[in-house]
């Protein structure tokens, strides 16, 4: 019996919501929650607890025999029906959400590993991630291994018989870059290590779904393209389902549970097993839960999914044509571009081979660049992607802040770099903005 997750996606019984589209599925998943009421609308639960009918109810519940709620750090009735559309967009067996992307990320990864063990990283990665992989992990005694490369062969040679698994990016932050994800995919399950892929530039699955390339874990920072309004904090972990947990390596699954009197996950709850274990341990130590209204914010916000992601790739795309020809500009970096090293692989992996955020490299200094981020009117200063509004960020001086010379140089974050999320303005607009702030901010 599942327990936390429900299989039935849709209102209507007779639908089978795995043959319908991403649009459809980003509308009409998770919707069966209130019946009662017939409303079009998910309905918010703002309670911290539940009413337990009977004593043996409440004991199945606790030692999840029984699925149901019990307390809204580990479930609440909006948070779930949130968690099931997520989890049908991304085709996956069931789906946590946690109050943030930081969160989904260690409780993904602290549920695989443990004091002693190690994991292993692409190189392109999100400043907060790097942190937390270089300096929190360590102080629980879990080695990180960051690879040289991000490629199958660089990260396959540093697996060994303490990896517990492989985490990489779909689209590096803020390099763009964009990993042979089918690869790595591979050489991870030859060596029998679960492969997470922090998927929040594929914009829940609708730009790119690493399920399809072999990827067993995605983890999201909803607070990007999911909520898409900046207007709640939020993360995901979602299950694809597709891993052996009994190949030995994960006693905390497949093994006798010390919090749940010797229940094996795996055998409970089988495909399952990672994403419960993730709730009943992971968010119930932790307690990173989102609140209810975040997540109704979070279901509004993928109804717009698509429609808003169209339209930032067709804005992304010509702010980047007009600033490789502006001569304050040193570089662009467009995934959509030829000349982008990742191009290919954007063209594989992505729909349409492009994304909604680019890079650009000023001529000057990083006082000029200064002068140019405080010179834009329209387009905000922050540290945010995939938002309605266009946003600017010098991941020098705010994202990749507290990485060493030699780090951000391998991360290739200089001083001039600026990371540039469009948002749903009209692209003109937008364009109109930076030229004025060229003109501002004065010669290089």
């Amino acid at each position: 019996m599942p327990f936390f997750f429900n299989k039935k996606l849709n209102v209507n019984q007779n639908m089978d919501y795995t043959k319908l589209g991403f649009e459809t599925r980003q509308i009409h998943a998770g919707l069966d929650r209130d019946n009662a009421s017939c409303s079009r609308g998910t309905a918010i639960y703002p309670t911290a607890a539940y009413r337990f009918p009977t004593c043996e109810y409440a004991a199945g519940l606790f030692e999840l025999s029984q699925p149901g709620n019990i307390y809204t750090r580990l479930q609440n009735p909006t948070t779930s029906a949130y968690e099931e559309r997520v989890a049908a967009l991304y085709g996956g067996s069931g789906a946590l959400a946690v109050a943030s992307g930081m969160s989904a990320i260690l409780i993904a990864v602290t549920s695989l590993a443990a004091a002693g063990d190690n994991i292993v990283a692409s190189p392109y990665l999100y400043g907060g991630t790097y942190n937390l992989f270089r300096h929190t992990l360590r102080k629980l005694g879990i080695a990180v291994r960051v690879a040289t490369e991000a490629t199958a062969e660089a990260i396959g040679g540093l697996i060994d018989e303490r990896t517990r698994c492989v985490f990489a990016e779909s689209m590096g932050n803020p390099t763009c870059a964009v990993p042979d994800l089918e690869a790595i995919g591979c050489t991870a399950a030859a060596k029998g290590v679960p492969f997470i892929v922090d998927n929040t530039f594929g914009a829940c699955g609708y730009l790119c779904n690493p399920f399809e390339w072999g990827a067993n874990i995605v983890v999201d920072s909803a607070t990007k393209w999911i909520n898409g309004h900046g207007t709640a904090m939020g993360g995901i972990i979602v299950d694809g389902g597709n891993f052996d947990w009994g190949n030995g390596k994960f006693p905390a699954i497949d093994g006798p549970s010390e919090g749940y009197h010797g229940l094996n996950l795996y055998t409970a709850f089988g495909r399952q097993a990672f994403i419960v274990k993730c709730r009943v341990d992971g968010l119930r130590d932790l307690g990173a839960s989102p609140s209810p209204f975040d997540s109704y914010l979070m279901m509004i916000g993928l109804e717009t999914l698509s429609l808003r992601v169209r339209h930032q790739i067709e804005s992304t795309r010509r702010l980047a044509e007009y600033l490789r020809e502006h001569s304050a500009v040193k570089n662009v970096a467009y995934i959509g571009f030829e000349n982008h090293p990742w191009h290919s692989n954007a063209a594989r992996f992505f729909r349409d081979g492009a994304g909604a955020v680019l890079n650009v490299e000023l001529n000057g200094t990083l006082e000029s660049t200064v002068r140019f981020v405080e010179a834009l009117q329209l387009v905000a200063h922050m540290t945010m992607i995939g938002d309605s509004i266009s946003v600017v960020t010098h991941p020098a001086s705010t994202t990749h802040k507290q990485l060493s010379e030699s780090d951000l140089a391998k991360a290739g974050v200089t001083p001039t770099l600026l990371r540039v999320s469009p948002g749903l303005e009209d692209p003109a607009d937008i364009i109109a903005d930076f030229d004025q702030a060229f003109k501002a901010a004065g010669p290089c």
